[in-house]
């Protein structure tokens, strides 16, 4: 292709992911050659407002209502967002009308609700513009907890004891549901709202005070709520990219700063270590190259995905985790380094991704 492919940078966004979706897109902004790019980066505020020029991270910085600050950010708005059809400055009308010239492409860096859960993905699909990763269905598989779940036992996949409980359940009758959570499971235990990522709304319970604190905690970013077996195990990430044949990089290891990798210890602690390639045995490191990419077509991933795994201590055991449709691309994140220590680069990675992108979608 003789002209600049014309690429929209999305980020931003209404969920509690916001200021981490900035940093990416930063980063991202600042490593697309603009030889063969033209570059049209597009922020979200979190009143759902659509800003687009070179201006716009500045602006969505200036609009922001947190900072990344020791305890991460505020939950999302519970206020409906703000229609996406309503004006043509927003959303749908804004991609169609987008600027002095149509996009080729969108990369959307926005991670959490309404942004990697599948709703943006469909938007692009009724605008018919090609974007950077997952689909609609594995975007929101992907992003709900409990259905990837579902997903990773139909495939097979083994994974911690957990349990699903619904906001309604828990605040009708708190004490009926910390019994039956006790009943199944054993402290400690991990309680993550089932609609985030960043660590965002996680807590690590070892009394029932904390788990009925962590089940508030949840409640208040999302309606469904998923528990976890705690198990002594090592933190393991693979990162997989690729559309009907995807490819799985070295895995890499995260060893917290703090007592788990909390949201603190994952953007501001800056004294966890990452471990790439993971100390593991060639054999270790073929197997959960190929769980990852299981894993990654049990949700029908597209383009990229990072796979979480926990690797029993004791007994070498892996569990899948998650899978996270849209990793973080910020200057400490494991998608890129694994990325990169697999041979290539940051830059090489965002033309691949846009490669993948347009080959999806082509235009007509």
């Amino acid at each position: 292709m003789s002209e600049k492919i014309r690429v929209g940078v999305l980020f931003g966004g209404q969920s509690g992911e916001h200021e981490v979706s900035i940093v990416s897109a930063r980063a991202v902004l600042g490593a697309l050659d603009r030889e063969k790019y033209e570059v049209l980066p597009i922020g979200i505020t979190k009143d759902g407002r659509w800003i687009a020029g070179e201006q716009a991270p500045a602006q969505i910085e200036s609009l922001a209502d947190a900072a990344l600050l020791p305890g991460g950010p505020q939950a999302a708005p519970s206020a409906a967002p703000t229609s996406a059809l309503a004006a043509s400055t927003s959303s749908l009308g804004f991609l169609l009308e987008s600027s002095q010239a149509p996009l080729d492409v969108v990369f959307p860096v926005l991670h959490g609700p309404r942004g990697e859960d599948g709703t943006v993905q469909g938007l692009f699909e009724l605008a018919g513009i090609p974007y950077v990763g997952c689909g609609v269905l594995a975007s929101s598989v992907g992003m709900d907890k409990a259905m990837m779940k579902a997903a990773f036992a139909a495939a097979g996949l083994a994974q911690v004891p957990w349990a699903f409980v619904r906001r309604v359940d828990w605040q009708a009758a708190p004490e009926a549901t910390l019994d039956t959570l006790e009943s199944q499971l054993r402290y400690p235990m991990f309680v993550k709202p089932a609609n985030m990522g960043s660590s965002v709304g996680i807590s690590k319970a070892k009394t029932r005070e904390e788990l009925a604190e962590g089940l508030r905690l949840a409640a208040s970013y999302d309606r469904r709520i998923v528990v976890e077996q705690g198990l002594n195990v090592r933190e393991l990430e693979i990162s997989v990219l690729g559309n009907d044949t995807p490819e799985a990089s070295v895995p890499g290891e995260v060893v917290s700063s703090k007592e788990w990798y909390d949201y603190e210890a994952k953007y501001l602690a800056g004294e966890s270590q990452i471990l790439i390639p993971a100390p593991i045995t060639p054999a270790q490191m073929e197997e959960i190259k190929s769980l990852a990419v299981l894993a990654f077509k049990a949700i029908d991933g597209a383009g990229l995905a990072r796979v979480d795994f926990l690797m029993d201590k004791d007994t070498g055991a892996l569990y899948i985790n998650e899978v996270n449709t849209m990793p973080g691309f910020t200057p400490l994140s494991m998608y890129a380094k694994m990325w990169e220590a697999s041979g290539l680069s940051y830059s090489a990675l965002l033309d691949r991704l846009i490669e993948l992108a347009l080959e999806r979608h082509p235009k007509a």
